[in-house]
């Protein structure tokens, strides 16, 4: 495409002029090249409009984020440095990067849950592992909500303020049963300093954080990385999805809503990745 040249070589003369590397200049070339080429016209000639039609293009191709943001970058010099549009760039926005939250193997959760060094905070934490919990969760159960009759626990009042039942893993039932006759919590499982009120979370969080530079992790942990780890190690285990977006309180999508109905037995028959584990029951010291 002949009609390129003189606007490339602007190009190139102005990324010279600011001393980019010439592995950027490539870089930034080659971006505006298959701006250029998937349109069938010579960039200059393309708005802004464009350039969000080739950004979604990009996306369904299923590019990464730091290439769909390097071709970012490229158009976003090309407008505004050597088309001098100083208003477009600003328009052209990156991707943002993905959040990816760690997960712990079960190796890494046994020494995590080992490291707690209170009672009812390791208590509660292996609650939220064992049955994929919120803090909030965790923190407003009470003990009636333990169904150890119908070998699950009841979540009130979850996100969205709805109840559901997750699965009661038998090894946690033996946990919380020794907690239980150590600490004898009378209506809060995991109470306050005031009994009559659950324990706050953020005594949860700062338990998890001293758990984790106890246990020598070098992965950021948090009660949510429980809660993430409890439903990756159930899908790594053959569990369905289904069964693991009921077990979570998921219902965000209307497509998927009519999966969300399973019944109490088949919770019951879940198994708590928990139950795979080898854990002490009480912390030593």
């Amino acid at each position: 495409m002949a009609d390129l040249s003189p606007l490339r070589r602007r190009m190139i003369e102005d990324m010279t002029v600011r001393n980019l590397s010439p592995a950027t200049q490539r870089s930034y070339i080659s971006a505006v090249s298959k701006f250029s080429r998937y349109f069938g016209k010579s960039p200059d000639r393309l708005e802004l409009e464009d350039v969000r039609a080739f950004q979604v293009h990009l996306v369904s191709t299923g590019i990464s984020w730091p290439a769909l943001n390097q071709i970012v970058c490229a158009l976003r010099f090309f407008y505004g440095v050597t088309l001098g549009e100083a208003l477009i760039p600003e328009r052209i926005p990156y991707a943002r990067e993905p959040r990816k939250l760690p997960v712990l193997s079960a190796d890494e959760v046994v020494q995590f849950l080992e490291a707690v060094s209170s009672l009812k905070s390791r208590a509660a934490l292996t609650t939220a592992y064992a049955a994929g919990l919120r803090a909030s969760e965790v923190a407003g159960l009470r003990i009636e909500d333990i169904d150890s009759a119908r070998g699950v626990i009841q979540v009130r009042h979850g996100k969205g303020a709805k109840d559901r039942n997750v699965m009661l893993s038998p090894q946690l039932l033996g946990i919380l049963r020794t907690y239980w006759r150590l600490a004898r919590p009378r209506l809060y499982l995991f109470p306050g300093r005031d009994q009559d009120h659950p324990i706050d979370q953020t005594v949860l969080h700062a338990a998890c954080r001293s758990a984790v530079k106890a246990a020598g992790l070098t992965k950021r942990v948090t009660l949510h990385t429980l809660r993430h780890s409890f439903a990756t190690h159930l899908l790594e285990n053959g569990t369905d999805i289904r069964i693991i977006q009921v077990l979570l309180g998921h219902n965000n999508l209307s497509s998927t809503a009519r999966y969300t109905q399973v019944a109490t037995h088949t919770i019951r028959a879940t198994q708590s990745p928990l139950d795979r584990l080898s854990l002490e029951v009480t912390p030593s010291g």
